[in-house]
C-alpha cells in the first residue's frame, strides 16, 4: 500500500482550490472504460476516516479533524469539510464516485445533529460537482469487510489489516472497509 500525504483542512499552501463557481464538474467522467474508477470513501464525522482508490488502482487513507477551533463557530466545521472535498477532487484530478457510511441509529443527539451536518454538506457538493454518491448501511459494510454484519471496530479494523493496510484508528478502517465494498460493486454509486 502506498500512502500519500494529502491536506489538512485549509493547508492550500501547494494546491489550487476553486469555488466552483466556474461550472467545472470535479467528475472523473473522461476515464476510459478499463481504468480503475475514483473512489472516495468516508466515516463522516468530526473526525473523518477516508479511504481513496486513485486511477492507477492506488489505495491511500488517513483520518482528518474537523473539530472547530477554541474561537471559532461550529460552522467552521462545515466549511472546512467542504474545502478538503474540493482538496481531494482536485489533487484526485476528478472523482467517479463518493460512498459513505450510512448511519441509520446514533448513540445521542449530538451524534446525529453533527452526522447529519455532514451529511447534508457532502451531498450538496456532490450534486454541485456532478459526482454520483452513495450511501452503505453500516452492517452492509461490517459483513463485506468481515463476515459478520455486527463485528465490532476490532475486527473491522483486523480485517483491514489483513488486507495490507495499516488503519491508525477505527475511523480509517471504517473508510477502507467502504472502499472495498465500493470496488467490489465495480465503483457503481
Amino acid at each position: 500500500m502506498v500512502r500519500m500525504t494529502l491536506p489538512e483542512p485549509g493547508d492550500n499552501a501547494n494546491t489550487s482550490i476553486g469555488d466552483g463557481s466556474t461550472g467545472k464538474p470535479r467528475s472523473g467522467k473522461t476515464r476510459a472504460p478499463n481504468e480503475p474508477p475514483v473512489i472516495l470513501a468516508l466515516d463522516l464525522g468530526t473526525n473523518t476516516g477516508w479511504a481513496l482508490s486513485a486511477r492507477d488502482g492506488t489505495i491511500t487513507s488517513g483520518t482528518v479533524s474537523f473539530r472547530p477551533g477554541r474561537f471559532e463557530g461550529a460552522g467552521m466545521t462545515f466549511l472546512r469539510f467542504r474545502g478538503w472535498l474540493e482538496e481531494i477532487a482536485d489533487l484526485a484530478h476528478g472523482l467517479d464516485t463518493v460512498v459513505f457510511e450510512e448511519v441509520r441509529r446514533h448513540v445521542g443527539t449530538t451524534a446525529a445533529h453533527v452526522f447529519g451536518g455532514f451529511l447534508a454538506h457532502l451531498t450538496a457538493w456532490c450534486e454541485h460537482e456532478r459526482v454520483p454518491y452513495r450511501g452503505v448501511p453500516v452492517g452492509t459494510i461490517k459483513l463485506h469487510a468481515t463476515g459478520k454484519g455486527n463485528a465490532g471496530k476490532d475486527a473491522v479494523i483486523a480485517a483491514m489489516k489483513a488486507k495490507g493496510h495499516a488503519p491508525g484508528d477505527d475511523n480509517e478502517a471504517d473508510a477502507l472497509a467502504i472502499l472495498h465494498w465500493a470496488l467490489a460493486q465495480g465503483g457503481r454509486s
